[in-house]
């Protein structure tokens, strides 16, 4: 399973490079994809990109980004790299781990 959702030009300036690594269909892994995708189209509408990566069918590509831990969401662009582990629930912290203010337009 590696999903990938474009919604903008991903070299635009604020575009929003994510992948979310997850392991199989499990509750918990389709919470974290439902979750990001709300967070995303409500705080970063039309500047993201979201890869879904399974590390059951894909290991060597969670070895690449060092995930210890699932679901674990890596933020590739715009730097620095940041990641967030859990379900993606708390939106608040989501949106701090992935610099993003709520209500505001995210920097260019």
């Amino acid at each position: 399973m590696s999903d990938v959702e474009v919604t903008s030009d991903p070299a635009k300036p604020g575009h929003y490079n994510l992948r979310l690594y997850v392991a199989g269909q499990t509750p918990k892994s389709l919470a974290a994809i439902s979750n990001l995708k709300s967070i995303c189209e409500e705080h970063l509408a039309g500047m993201y990109t979201i890869e879904v990566i399974d590390i059951l069918t894909s290991p060597q590509l969670a070895a690449g980004d060092q995930i210890l831990a699932v679901p674990t969401l890596v933020r590739r662009l715009p730097p620095p790299i940041k990641r967030i582990i859990g379900n993606l629930s708390d939106t608040e912290r989501v949106l701090v781990g992935l610099d993003i203010r709520p209500g505001e337009p995210p920097a260019s």
